[in-house]
């Protein structure tokens, strides 16, 4: 009898994503309110992601090493009341300092939950139905983009930054307490409790010499960097090209994450087939309709390369992700750490980058930039196409699984 997907475990997994991808970026839309709030400039506020972007980075492999030996479940189980109690002082954060020091501790957490969620989520899925299983959690990702951020932001816009970041704390213990009841046990496996510190460590690190490891990492950074260089200025974009704003800007905004989240669907029915040729086909696609915004195309052109761009980039991680539990069935959270890290050094990268070019009156050249970094991961998908596999081996995943069933 063919075994199914654990739905309710999945969905408490992609619902605890949601929360984590909403909070880290929410002070986007909350900017003005928070520079108020507090009596700090936009600018030092624009600092609260740099930094989470950048503590996230640095920590995940560290953190993850010295964590290898607490039971999976539990780990999760810890980053998420980290993510709870840090968004809980956040939202009644008396400075700014304060506020900083809260983001600081939810981004030591939020490398290890990253590193641990793709290597739970294919221990809960059947063989042949990673990708699948991948897909469904990841789907919290664009249901950020979709709804959390522009939710939270109308939020806090009507009701108080505090109250909005509040309201994500108290989902984040609605996830802690499903977690708990939905999550099965999931032990160390035997060769992650065997294994010392020093060596937990060294291996996180060495495994970039598995040459697949490597490549994911490569297009990774690379996808991401060019992402985020023009996402990060995506209202003043729009707004110089098609003179949205205010409203026609959020439902712009709302149509990029509902179309990147029809993608993502479509595109985790197909992940365990052909991972490669897809991916592929999404980054060309991402630098075809990029480019297109460089001139100025007037609404309905912006309108339809945005939306073209959305659902091709948010449908890449899905990829992504799946390919991290793919590349070193025997080490998936090295794997996985090494990937968070090059993700959010992306993020940090592309951020850095954008606020580079836009500082200098170079707004209208982010769209080729990305572009740019868009065709170079074609050919870097192309170059590490073994880094892509259609799936493990059914011999694999049962050893994984075997081994996970061992005390």
């Amino acid at each position: 009898m063919a075994v199914k997907l654990n739905r309710p475990a999945l969905v408490v997994l992609g619902t605890s994503t949601f929360c984590y991808v909403t909070a880290e970026t929410l002070p986007v839309g909350l900017l003005p309110q928070i520079s108020a709030g507090l009596d700090v400039t936009e600018a030092q506020v624009g600092l609260l992601l740099t930094s989470y972007a950048v503590v996230a980075a640095l920590s995940t492999i560290p953190l993850t090493a010295l964590t290898m030996r607490v039971p999976r479940h539990v780990l999760l189980a810890v980053t998420v009341a980290v993510f709870v109690v840090s968004q809980a002082a956040a939202a009644l954060a008396p400075t700014f300092t304060v506020l900083v020091l809260s983001r600081l501790v939810c981004a030591l957490a939020h490398g290890v939950f990253w590193s641990v969620i793709g290597p739970i989520t294919a221990r809960l899925a059947p063989p042949g139905q990673v990708g699948r299983a991948t897909s469904l959690v990841f789907i919290g990702n664009s249901l950020a983009i979709v709804l959390g951020v522009p939710l939270g932001t109308a939020l806090g816009q009507w009701l108080g930054w505090r109250l909005s970041i509040g309201v994500i704390a108290a989902a984040g213990l609605v996830c802690l307490v499903a977690l708990i009841f939905l999550l099965p046990e999931m032990p160390v496996l035997p060769r992650d409790r065997a294994a010392r510190l020093k060596d937990q460590m060294r291996d996180a690190v060495l495994i970039l010499r598995n040459g697949r490891v490597f490549g994911l990492c490569a297009v990774t950074l690379v996808v991401v960097i060019g992402h985020f260089a023009a996402y990060t200025y995506i209202a003043p974009l729009v707004r110089r090209d098609a003179g949205f704003d205010g409203a026609a800007l959020s439902l712009l905004l709302l149509g990029y994450g509902a179309v990147g989240l029809v993608a993502n669907f479509v595109v985790g029915r197909f992940v365990d087939r052909r991972p490669g040729p897809i991916l592929l086909g999404l980054t060309v696609t991402v630098a075809v309709s990029v480019i297109l915004l460089a001139p100025v195309l007037g609404p309905v052109g912006t309108v339809l390369a945005v939306l073209v761009w959305g659902g091709s980039f948010n449908a890449i991680p899905v990829l992504l992700g799946s390919a991290s539990l793919r590349v070193a069935p025997a080490s998936r959270d090295a794997a996985s750490a090494v990937y968070v890290v090059a993700f959010q050094i992306g993020i940090g990268g592309g951020a850095f980058i954008g606020e580079r070019m836009v500082g200098a009156g170079h707004l209208g050249v982010l769209p080729v930039v990305t572009a740019v970094f868009a065709v170079v991961a074609s050919v870097l998908v192309v170059t590490f196409r073994q880094t892509f596999p259609a799936r493990i081996s059914a011999e694999e995943h049962d050893e994984a699984q075997a081994a996970a069933l061992q005390h």
